[in-house]
C-alpha cells in the first residue's frame, strides 16, 4: 500500500468515527487501527522517500546537463561570433589597406605625369633651344656665304671684264 493510499484510509476512519458528546471536534477513532496505519505509513515512508530521492537526484543530473549543455552552446556561439567579428575586422583592415594602397598609386602615377610632362617640357625647350642656335649659326653661315658669292660673283665679273679668267 501506497503512503497515499494509508492517508486516505486514515481520513475515511476519522469520516467514520462518532463525535464525543458536548465536543463536536473530538472524535472517537480505533486506536488500534489508527496505529497500524501510522505503521504502515513509516514502513512505507523510506519507500517513497528513496523514490522521492531519486527523482531529485535524476532532476539535478537533468539540470546540470542542460547547464553544461546550454553553456557549451554559449561557448560556440561566442567562438563562431568572434570569428565572424575577425573576419569582418580582416576585411575591413583589407579594404582600407586597399584603398590606401589605391591612393598611393593614384598620387604615384599623378606625380610620374607630372614629372614626365615636365621632363618632355624641358627636352623640347632644349631641342628648341639647340635648333635655333644651330639656326642662327645656318643664317650666319648662309649669310657669309651669300655675302662671298656676291662679292666673288662681283670680282668674277670685275674679273671677267679685265680678263682675269
Amino acid at each position: 500500500m501506497s503512503i497515499d493510499e494509508i492517508l486516505e484510509e486514515m481520513d475515511e476512519l476519522l469520516d467514520k468515527a462518532s463525535s464525543v458528546p458536548f465536543v463536536s471536534h473530538k472524535k472517537v477513532i480505533d486506536g488500534e487501527r489508527m496505529r497500524e496505519l501510522i505503521n504502515d505509513v513509516r514502513l512505507n515512508m523510506p519507500h517513497e522517500l528513496k523514490e522521492a530521492k531519486k527523482i531529485e537526484f535524476d532532476c539535478q543530473r537533468i539540470l546540470n546537463e542542460a547547464k553544461l549543455n546550454a553553456e557549451s552552446i554559449i561557448r560556440k556561439a561566442e567562438e563562431r561570433a568572434a570569428q565572424i567579428v575577425s573576419r569582418e575586422a580582416i576585411v575591413t583592415e583589407a579594404k582600407k589597406k586597399a584603398l590606401d594602397m589605391l591612393t598611393k598609386a593614384q598620387t604615384a602615377a599623378k606625380n610620374l605625369q607630372q614629372n614626365a610632362a615636365a621632363s618632355v617640357a624641358k627636352m623640347l625647350n632644349d631641342t628648341e633651344n639647340y635648333y635655333s642656335r644651330n639656326l642662327q649659326s645656318i643664317k650666319v653661315v648662309k649669310g657669309k656665304i651669300s655675302s662671298t658669292v656676291s662679292t666673288g660673283l662681283s670680282a668674277n665679273t670685275i674679273d671677267k671684264k679685265n680678263g682675269l679668267q
